[in-house]
């Protein structure tokens, strides 16, 4: 077969049903076998486009998400969408094009040292150089993608390997011997692990992404229910606990509840499942947790220990480690933790999740969210942009399934959302998908309504329009005198921009009209364009300022 031929039946082989890309010259043979494949081509109007659409398939469906790109500028403005599922450890294959083997390192038109570039945003990357090389390349790259801590791997395929003949093989089982990732926790160190848990009067679970990478969302519910821990679920772990559980305490840190900042300052252990202890988290580290052991379960080691020293490390994946401790718990020796339940719910009582209804009759985005969560009941895949909008989905809205929830969190990534829903609509036809966005970053990838309009992908785009770059100018507001440079917008009518495309649009200004708009927006049998005029200076609320330990929260009130 053609190097062309043998890449496509290899992504058959690996059950690839849908890639996200756009065509260029060094791709050009590969397109042309994709033509007659069983294989769903979705043209993006953009690259960065293509790779957050993989990106979003691959959150939603536990899959390995693929995208295909050509050389040079093709292949560098897969780059952002790259470096985001790095971050956020998503599975995802990246296919590029490069120029002829011959011609590499000559400058060539439209040639990038795409190895270079992607080394340090990538799992792993291969540049094909021998065709009998091509097979086994992608079954390894799938294999890389997926298992272990879960990360994007870029292919670049020269365009002579590509038209190159070699017979076709294909390989059942990869082992890579300097790869091996543990999967079941030490036995020792699950013994204690329990032996802190027995010991400990105010202890705190904070769940991560790797509780809903590793699908341990329900071991993790018997876990919890076995032990009465109280659990906060970071940014990127919303939805791996459900969030209307009695024992759930919200998002921690810098735009977290103040009862789960709270608790995890005053609590006696923290036991940490599939988190990395991000800044945002953490907050200043020499006052985080401050006299707390901690316990740090994750699938990749160098992650245990890097931000926050622990007290038991314990590698291997999280559902099995989950059913280890669960198996080992001794019911008689768990302690009491009632007062330690009852100064959670003082927190609680007196700092909930708020905001102040608009003194000049504007529209309050949380009142946006929180209605849409009222008419979905909690069953939609809600996508959001970055920034307040973001921040505000994570708060208002309750997560109580796993990959409902898709985010840019490592690198905050604006334009992330709208490719992403994307991805996770052709995922799921069936499933109603909401993408939560700011007036700022739905611009950063705009053009994507042609893609929406094209293969009649029934989003439903929510903008919070404010109309400037909503959390710069929080911050400029909080600490540089609202000094606002270069964060006011001037936008175009997001109504009209929708209709060129062909695609309703409508626009909501005031909040008794945001219940009736909702209900039209979800009953739609067609993706909508919704315009909601907020309240300008409305702020994310509460905050930890940068660098501050995060029980030293301001603003506790919108």
């Amino acid at each position: 077969m053609k190097g062309s031929r043998i890449l496509i039946e290899s992504l058959l082989k690996e059950g690839v049903e849908v890639i996200f890309g756009y065509p260029g010259g060094s791709v050009i043979p590969l397109f042309d076998s994709l033509y007659d494949a069983p294989i769903k081509f979705i043209l993006t109007r953009h690259e960065q486009a293509a790779a957050h659409a993989a990106d979003g398939y691959a959150r939603v469906t536990g899959k390995v998400g693929v995208c295909l790109a050509t050389s040079g500028p093709g292949a560098t403005n897969l780059t952002t969408g790259i470096a985001t599922a790095h971050m956020d450890s998503i599975p995802m294959v990246v296919i590029t094009g490069q120029v002829k083997t011959s011609l590499i390192g000559n400058d060539a038109f439209q040639e990038a040292d795409v190895i270079g570039i992607t080394r340090s945003i990538s799992k792993y990357n291969y540049l094909v150089k021998d065709i009998k090389d091509l097979a086994y390349t992608i079954r390894e790259a799938f294999y890389i993608a997926a298992s272990g801590r879960p990360g994007p791997v870029v292919i670049d395929v020269p365009v002579d390997i590509q038209t190159q003949e070699a017979e076709f093989k294909y390989f059942d089982k990869i082992e890579i011997r300097s790869y091996r990732p543990t999967h079941l926790g030490h036995p020792g160190q699950i013994r204690k692990a329990l032996k802190l848990i027995y010991q400990s009067k105010k202890p705190v679970i904070i769940a991560g992404g790797g509780v809903i990478i590793s699908g341990a969302n329900q071991e993790l519910l018997k876990f919890v229910e076995d032990t009465d821990i109280p659990v906060t679920e970071t940014f990127m772990g919303l939805g791996g606990f459900p969030s209307t559980h009695k024992l759930s305490l919200g998002m921690p840190g810098m735009h977290g509840t103040v009862y789960a900042n709270m608790a995890i300052t005053e609590s006696d252990l923290l036991v940490s499942i599939g988190c990395r202890f991000d800044d945002r988290v953490t907050g200043k580290i020499e006052a985080f947790a401050p006299g707390a052991k901690i316990i740090h379960i994750d699938i990749d080691p160098t992650s245990i220990s890097k931000n926050i020293k622990v007290d038991v490390p314990i590698v291997g994946d999280a559902k099995n480690i989950l059913e280890q401790l669960t198996e080992g718990i001794d019911e008689s020796k768990i302690p009491d933790f009632g007062p330690w339940h009852k100064n959670i719910q003082d927190w609680k009582k007196k700092n909930p999740l708020r905001y102040e209804t608009s003194k000049r009759g504007k529209i309050k985005p949380q009142q946006v969210i929180e209605e849409i969560y009222a008419q979905t009941k909690g069953t939609a895949v809600i996508v959001t942009e970055v920034g307040q909008n973001q921040m505000w989905a994570a708060q208002f809205y309750k997560f109580d399934y796993p990959r409902h929830f898709l985010s840019s969190g490592g690198l905050g990534t604006m334009g992330f959302g709208f490719p992403a829903a994307i991805g996770a609509k052709l995922a799921k036809p069936s499933q109603e998908v909401i993408l939560i966005a700011g007036d700022g970053s739905i611009q950063m990838n705009i053009q994507e309504l042609a893609t929406v309009s094209t293969y009649g992908v029934n989003v439903k785009v929510v903008i919070l329009n404010n109309y400037c770059l909503g959390m710069v100018r929080q911050w400029q507001e909080l600490f540089y005198n609202r000094r606002y440079s270069g964060t006011p917008l001037k936008n175009p009518d997001f109504v009209k921009v929708a209709q060129g495309y062909g695609i309703k649009g409508l626009r909501v200004e005031k909040p008794e009209n945001v219940k009736s708009a909702v209900k039209k927006i979800i009953s739609s049998n067609e993706p909508v364009v919704a315009d909601f005029r907020i309240e300008e200076e409305e702020n994310v609320f509460p905050m930890v300022p940068a660098g501050e330990a995060i029980n030293r929260m301001i603003g506790g009130m919108a």
